[in-house]
């Protein structure tokens, strides 16, 4: 199967149906790893990044995985140059990056791919750079037909994916209230500690990128999708104590309700972190909100991302013993739905699985007519949940009444 037979593609062919950037480093690994383990027969892909030496020993490293990887192409290419991205933009129909932090290192790839037409996967969970992206590139995208595509790893397919499943189990037409409380165990790598400061570290400037984006972006009109902020509190749902998480996760979730007319007239979002004990409930924001403040610091931040160095993460067998489950309670028209969704390592394992699987439908699937900057729910919907649940990644419906 080829990408013409997913969608109708404008100008002349392209060598490549997906490209992998930042393959080298550690979720690149693991995602290129993923890639020669199942990407289909006939499926043209290729993987990029900086150091032709690094490429060359991922080659031999894939082709133990598949000897058909003997050929894969490399492609050089470096973030800060934008002519380097243009030339790999237009050679392929889907780039996927896991080149972050994404606020630094992303925008000139963004800029290309709305330039091309091509469409685009990341693993951002930057607020900033997303909102960044709209004001900038949304509308160029819509001309060309590109696909902007952010969080396509555990930031935000497991909770944007989660809710569009519970959404299916509801009513349609009525009001809707879905809470998602997420639980799991994992190690991070030196490059999502460095993202994860960098947004910590950027607060005033996300907030100006939010506000921009507010000027920018259409009002929906006659319906209404919000994620407020939920309270601490027990949740008897879960039997845990929930805790609001500020992430991207639920403003993703809210413009997937805003660009689908299945969440309802009104839906509202919550995200909680899911905590069994009250000792860890209670230290937890405290230890969050040290981290912050000493990423306001320009030394602390510096010294904090110099703990962990970048492009290396945990081993086979941490991975392994990670997990992660999201439980998801939704409401509407007199119905009450319990769903969950799980897997292995969050981070990184999964992660890459989800990153390879989008790109794939992106590249390969039937998919909806859209463009512009768009959400895993209204980019793939169905099709994306239907690989996720083949390879592995679990959604249910743990009960209804």
């Amino acid at each position: 199967m080829n990408s013409q037979q997913g969608h109708t593609r404008n100008g002349p062919e392209r060598p490549y149906d997906i490209v992998l950037f930042g393959a080298t480093g550690f979720v690149g690994r693991l995602t290129a790893e993923y890639f020669a383990a199942h990407a289909p027969a006939g499926c043209r892909w290729a993987v990029a990044g900086r150091s032709e030496a690094k490429l060359e020993r991922l080659r031999e490293r894939l082709t133990a995985i598949d000897p058909g990887c003997a050929r894969l192409p490399l492609i050089t290419a470096d973030a800060s140059d934008p002519e380097s991205m243009r030339e790999l933009a237009e050679s392929t129909w889907v780039v996927a990056t896991t080149v972050g932090p994404y606020v630094w290192y992303g925008e000139p790839l963004v800029a290309a791919c709305a330039e091309a037409g091509t469409d685009y996967a990341d693993l951002t969970g930057e607020e900033e750079f997303v909102d960044t992206v709209f004001v900038r590139h949304d509308a160029r995208a819509r001309e060309t037909g590109a696909r902007l595509v952010h969080a396509c790893g555990f930031d935000s397919v497991p909770h944007d994916l989660g809710a569009y499943f519970t959404v299916q189990q509801l009513p349609q037409d009525v009001p809707l209230r879905v809470d998602g409380f997420v639980s799991g165990g994992g190690m991070f790598s030196g490059g999502t500690f460095a993202s994860a400061v960098t947004i910590m570290g950027r607060q005033r400037e996300a907030l100006r990128a939010a506000r921009e984006r507010r000027l920018h972006e259409p009002r929906l009109v006659g319906r209404r999708a919000r994620a407020p902020l939920g309270a601490p509190r027990f949740s008897r749902e879960t039997g845990a104590w929930a805790l609001p998480l500020p992430t991207l996760d639920p403003r993703i979730v809210a413009r997937s309700a805003a660009g689908l007319e299945r969440y309802g007239p009104d839906f509202r979002y919550r995200h909680y972190a899911s905590v069994r004990t009250l000792p860890v409930a209670l230290a937890a924001p405290a230890a969050l909100g040290a981290l912050a403040a000493l990423a306001q610091v320009p030394p602390a931040r510096e010294w904090l991302m110099s703990r962990y160095e970048p492009g290396r993460g945990p081993g086979a067998e941490q991975r392994e013993r990670s997990w992660f489950r999201v439980r998801f309670v939704g409401e509407g028209g007199g119905r009450r739905v319990f769903t969950e969704v799980s897997g292995g390592d969050p981070g990184y394992g999964e992660t890459a699985k989800m990153l390879a699987e989008s790109a794939l439908s992106l590249a390969l699937d039937e998919l909806p007519p859209t463009a512009g900057q768009v959400t895993t729910a209204v980019a793939m919907g169905d099709a994306l949940l239907r690989r996720l649940r083949d390879a592995g990644i679990e959604f249910r419906v743990a009960h209804t009444r």
